[in-house]
């Protein structure tokens, strides 16, 4: 039977793996003082940070981190069924029509009536439609100036 989270089994289970995550990491250093095992771990999360700053710089080139540019690339490919009308005549604010259903998109206030455009602040396929509509060559650049900026590269 198993016990409560904070008194039992759970927890002491959580707590070992990580006692012993770090005790692997640091099996050679163990009979050193406190204050150069934590210089250590502070060395070894420098290499790791370091590494991966070295990954996001080789990624330089892409404006995008590469999950970002996948769920754009599929947005992109799923947008192409769709048919847009600019009822309204507004150049911000577009309708779309297609898998049974109706979207109302807004460029200027980067919002579709599906919500997915305001939640996940990526083109999503409505919007990803609306932009080939609206910038048919210069789309695949456009995307960017759409998406929020907590998935750039930078």
């Amino acid at each position: 039977m198993e016990q409560d989270i904070f008194h039992g089994n759970k927890f002491d289970m959580m707590t070992t793996n990580i006692a012993e995550s770090v005790n692997a990491m640091l099996i050679a250093e163990r009979e050193y003082p406190v204050a150069s095992i934590f210089n250590l771990i502070a060395k070894r999360f420098d290499e790791i940070f370091r590494e991966r700053s070295a990954y996001v710089l080789k990624c330089k080139d892409n404006k995008f981190v590469p999950a970002a540019k996948k769920i754009l690339r599929d947005n992109m490919s799923e947008g192409d069924s769709f048919y847009i009308e600019n009822i309204s005549g507004d150049k911000s604010q577009y309708t779309v029509f297609g898998s049974g259903s109706t979207a109302k998109v807004d460029l200027l206030e980067t919002s579709c009536s599906c919500r997915k455009f305001d939640l996940v602040k990526i083109s999503y396929y409505h919007a990803m439609a609306t932009l080939r509509s609206k910038h048919s060559d210069d789309c695949g650049l456009r995307v960017y100036d759409y998406s929020s900026p907590l998935y750039k590269v930078e």
